[in-house]
């Protein structure tokens, strides 16, 4: 048995690679789910998921994240005990963490529902009970091997995981419709492959475990218990708070525009469920991009805590700047190629449901930019974690949620608008969170990269990007049937994109010499 380490790019590659997995097998799960639920059983689906989504972060997050920081330092300092019993101790904390959120959403899912105003989510909220127990099981043994370096098992479990829900997941929800079971039911039976999955993910980590994360014959003296108890609990609310921006923030939405749709503008309950469903077809999309971005801020803790625990910052200011570059590449063509192709990228992905589709893609053009600044705040979220700044997120996170609620009340609420100010308020309220954020790491981050060089050139090659897009997709509309004119037009702006991302110098040699292999990519690419 060998342990297998690899340095932060090495690693967020290997969970970038899964994720590019997981959300292969996921689009294969939701986009069909679209097609077979259609606007009511999307909106009863979403309901439970959002819900499910914040309890797991609440339970998951910050504790997994603060064990792969504790469990860095003492692999670090070669204190292999400490590590171990940093294991068990999370495993406890978080099974009573888990335990404690499945129950609630098992025993109290009318309640729930309730309080989303969609009672009719109440069966997919008891199936999707268990899966957070599961998870928060399968989140202790990915932050130890995290924190040793190893993201193998977690990479494994992710892609298991998504493997179960899919064919678990699509399996039942079919079978139901078969059987001429409601739009409830479906859903719960489709939202019941995620439980599945879970405990899948579970299985596979647990039993990549002994092989991947041996360690050496211990010889230290672990702290107690309760310290490390404490230190976690310590480390891991703040992260907690931070990361839990996104789930909090949906659900909030989710409550606040149904309940202003049904209070203030006095839809039924029927009409308030198809439109929230027309919505939740473009928050599917926008939940893409950021998922590529959690392996880089997952990679970075771990990193950054070891760099500065042997007293390198200069390695921690390299891996740091390293996943800001590497964000701002990645998030603002995927954000706007979203944005300007929202129509004809819906059409293609859910051809049953067409006029939802287009009515969604409205929301697809806010969210799509919207999800560029979920993407930064990610990245610079785990940037001020590593250094040390937990709070600083959770400070954000409340300016945002307040100018969220502030323009959801006002734009949703007039008539004139309706469901269609929820997406502009998400743009607004994670522009605010990004902005303090990048505020506080200019004044809290030494070594970080300089804004003006981080971001310009950038901006101008996507600008470009998005200009080919449109135009491309005009074009091969007029020699290829519409739905499947935005293909090529994609494989177009990619292509302007990255030309141009090369020759304005965008992309540099040291961003990709940090990359697995990134010396022969350079290399074949002429970068110097």
């Amino acid at each position: 048995m060998t342990h297998r380490r690899q340095n932060f790019m090495g690693g967020a590659a290997i969970l970038a690679l899964a994720v590019a997995v997981t959300k292969l097998l996921g689009a294969l799960y939701k986009i069909p789910l679209g097609n077979l639920l259609d606007r009511e059983g999307m909106a009863h689906f979403y309901a439970a998921y959002n819900i499910y989504s914040l309890l797991l972060v609440l339970s998951t997050a910050g504790l997994p994240v603060a064990l792969s920081r504790m469990v860095a330092r003492a692999a670090a300092q070669r204190r292999f005990g400490a590590a171990g019993r940093c294991l068990r101790t999370g495993l406890a904390l978080l099974g009573v963490m888990g335990l404690a959120c499945s129950a609630v959403m098992c025993l109290l899912p009318d309640t729930l529902a309730a309080a989303l105003h969609d009672g009719d989510a109440a069966p997919a909220l008891r199936a999707l009970g268990p899966a957070v127990l599961l998870v928060c099981l399968s989140a202790a043994l990915r932050g130890y091997t995290q924190g040793l370096g190893d993201m193998v098992p977690t990479a494994a479990g992710q892609v298991a995981e998504s493997t179960g829900k899919l064919t678990v997941g699509l399996a039942l929800c079919l079978y139901l419709l078969h059987r001429g079971a409601g739009a409830p039911l479906c859903a719960a039976g489709a939202i019941g492959g995620v439980t599945a999955g879970a405990g899948l993910g579970l299985l596979v980590t647990a039993l990549l475990l002994p092989r991947r994360a041996s360690l050496p014959p211990v010889r230290d003296v672990p702290p107690a218990r309760r310290d490390i108890a404490r230190q976690l609990l310590r480390d891991g609310v703040p992260i907690t708070v931070g990361a839990a921006g996104m789930s909090l923030i949906t659900l909030l939405d989710q409550t606040l525009v149904t309940g202003t749709l049904q209070n203030t503008l006095h839809y039924s309950a029927a009409e308030t469920a198809a439109l929230y469903g027309e919505y939740t077809f473009g928050m599917t999309l926008f939940a893409l991009p950021p998922s590529f971005i959690y392996p880089l801020s997952v990679s970075l803790m771990p990193a950054v805590s070891a760099a500065l625990t042997r007293g390198d910052r200069t390695a921690a200011g390299k891996a740091a700047g390293a996943a800001m570059k590497l964000t701002v590449l990645t998030a603002l063509p995927a954000g706007v190629g979203l944005s300007v192709l929202a129509e004809p990228i819906l059409l293609l992905l859910y051809p049953a449901v067409p006029d939802t589709a287009r009515a969604a893609a409205y929301h697809l053009t806010f969210l799509g930019l919207a999800c560029v600044f979920v993407c930064l705040m990610v990245a610079a979220n785990g940037v001020l974690q590593a250094y040390g700044h937990p709070l600083v997120p959770v400070l954000a996170l409340l300016c945002g949620g307040v100018l969220k609620v502030v323009t959801n009340y006002l734009m949703v609420g007039d008539p004139a608008t309706g469901i269609r100010g929820a997406a502009v308020s998400t743009l607004y309220c994670y522009a605010l969170i990004v902005l303090i954020d990048l505020i506080a790491i200019a004044r809290l981050v030494p070594e970080r990269p300089g804004y003006i060089r981080l971001f310009a050139r950038p901006v101008l090659v996507t600008a470009v990007m998005a200009l080919a897009a449109r135009s491309g997709y005009g074009l091969f509309c007029r020699v290829l049937p519409e739905r499947w004119a935005v293909l090529p037009a994609i494989a177009v702006a990619a292509a302007v994109y990255v030309i141009l991302a090369l020759a304005t110098g965008a992309v540099t040699r040291t961003d990709v010499v940090t990359l697995p292999r990134g010396e022969k990519i350079a290399d074949f690419l002429h970068l110097r």
